[in-house]
């Protein structure tokens, strides 16, 4: 139906479907980018800048702790005056520190401006190592090798916070162990040196080395964690705003959808209109009510415009009907159905259309099937589609078989198979879908639409059933509808009545109208 309307409905489905696939490409670029980041520094250097100074933000009362307990521990071999003097000195700088750090602003910088914030956390770090690396060399230099052991735990221990506090910039880190590496580097040179000292400073040495490196490493898990958080940052962005596109695309295609619904009501009555005329006195020309035709050409002529009357009259039947389930409109008027009542009158309505072609139609119903809950113009409908398939695909000669009964699960299923040529396997969703129509169809000219079927499945949907499609190519095709058993009407249930004298009533009717 879609493909009918086209022309007359601004669908815009190209430019839709081309942003749907940029959206698509634009979001498998950015989870590639965070598969595989390449990061720049450059890129990150207000970041990173900020890492750096809300870690001494936070480490402001642990710094000044270690101090003071360093400053404790020193009194044992160090006059008070000069250990109070590098207390104060300390403290000093580590506000010095704070109040840079909290004076960095939070919005984005200028390449200069980072140069110089960078620039100013490298002095001070410097500045800080450099008293403490003070420390390290007053305490080592002490007449005692448990004062070696000490100052080159202060060292490992500085060398570590540093590791820990300033890894967002490396010549930060650097700057500040790098004065305590040299301050035990001159305690190497001393000779009054115990024995095993050496080996303890050339290993307090090493240990700076490996904080040092543990520096760059964590440095460089910043770098990619800021990246991750870019790419992931974008990735949002570009969801966010898919799921814009998205929302507008459904809008319009709801809008696409109520103008379609708008014009083929409006199509409907427009076309019927003429189309009852047409039939009307095609039908009064076709039986020669006022008058026999002069040229028996004219009868042949009636017959043929009653006939494409009444085809297209059916066509816009069935336009109207896929349109409506589509839509979701159509509303089941539900009833008790007698299921074995409705095939046997489309079996005769049918009875000479399968005559004519030389079919043979058997029935196989189950004894004392319930009434189910459903909506009769849909079941027979459903029937005469099916039923008109199976006789006009069965060659001559051939025969189709209807069943009906239980399912396993407590429903009723209605199945008929034709003795046909059947339909290839790959060609079932293309007969399922709307206007398809299966190669041999095409190929014979058959007459139809290719709505049959999707009407099928649609009414069987609406029904909560199930609709299946069995076919082997030479052997032909089974159609069976299923009801869930929560539509099966129990025996006395109130909506429930006598189906043999129903039945009876109904065969007596038919064989009424057949006597002349």
């Amino acid at each position: 139906m879609t493909e009918i309307a086209a022309d007359l409905i601004a669908m815009a489905p190209a430019p839709d479907r081309l942003r749907g696939e940029g959206r698509k490409t634009a979001i498998s670029a950015a989870a590639d980018r965070i598969a595989t980041p390449n990061v720049d520094p450059r890129d990150f250097d207000a970041a990173l800048l900020g890492l750096f100074a809300r870690g001494r933000r936070s480490s402001a009362v642990t710094l000044a702790t270690l101090s003071a307990i360093f400053a404790a521990i020193a009194l044992t071999w160090i006059e008070v005056d000069a250990v109070v003097t590098w207390l104060c000195v300390s403290l000093a700088a580590q506000i010095l520190t704070q109040l840079i750090a909290r004076r960095f602003p939070q919005q984005d910088l200028s390449h200069a401006d980072t140069r110089r914030w960078r620039r100013d956390f490298i002095v001070t770090e410097t500045i800080q190592g450099a008293i403490f690396a003070l420390l390290v060399a007053l305490v080592g230099h002490a007449e005692d090798p448990a004062a070696l052991a000490c100052a080159v735990v202060m060292g490992l221990l500085i060398a570590a916070m540093n590791a820990t506090i300033s890894p967002s910039i490396p010549a930060a880190a650097a700057g500040g162990m790098a004065p305590v590496a040299l301050a035990m580097l001159s305690l190497l040179w001393e000779a009054h040196l115990a024995e095993g000292a050496a080996q303890m400073i050339v290993l307090g040495f090493g240990a700076q080395l490996c904080f040092l490196m543990l520096a760059r490493k964590l440095y460089a898990s910043a770098l990619e964690a800021l990246s991750f958080q870019s790419e992931k940052d974008d990735l949002i962005a570009e969801l966010e705003q898919s799921k814009a596109n998205s929302d507008l695309a459904r809008r319009r295609a709801e809008e696409a959808n109520l103008a379609k619904s708008h014009f083929l009501a409006t199509m409907s009555h427009e076309l019927r209109t003429p189309l009852n005329a047409i039939l009307g006195f095609s039908e009064v020309m076709k039986g020669e009510l006022f008058g026999a035709h002069i040229v028996a050409s004219y009868k042949e002529y009636s017959n043929d415009i009653h006939a494409s009357g009444h085809h297209l009259l059916m066509l816009i039947n069935e336009i109207l009907d896929l349109s409506r389930i589509e839509a979701g409109r159509l509303e089941l008027k539900e009833e008790a159905v007698a299921l074995d009542h409705i095939v046997e009158d489309c079996r005769h309505l049918l009875a000479l259309r399968a005559k004519k072609r030389g079919v043979t139609i058997n029935e196989a119903v189950e004894p004392d099937l319930p009434r189910i809950r459903a909506d009769e113009r849909a079941v027979r409908q459903m029937t005469l589609n099916l039923l008109s398939n199976a006789v006009k695909f069965t060659p001559p000669g051939g025969s189709v078989r209807i069943r009906i009964g239980w399912t396993a699960s407590g429903g009723q299923y209605l199945a008929m198979r034709d003795s046909g040529p059947g339909i290839p396997a790959e060609e079932i969703p293309i007969v399922m879908s709307s206007f398809g129509r299966g190669a041999l169809a095409r190929k014979n000219a058959e007459e139809g639409s290719g709505l049959g079927l999707p009407i099928v499945k649609g009414l069987v949907e609406l029904h909560e059933g199930t609709f299946i499609l069995k076919s082997n190519v030479g052997e032909g095709l089974e159609a069976i509808v299923i009801f869930p058993a929560s539509r099966i009407i129990p025996p006395g249930a109130g909506l429930d009545m006598d189906l043999g004298a129903a039945r009876q009533r109904r065969r007596a009717r038919r064989e009424a109208r057949q006597v002349p």
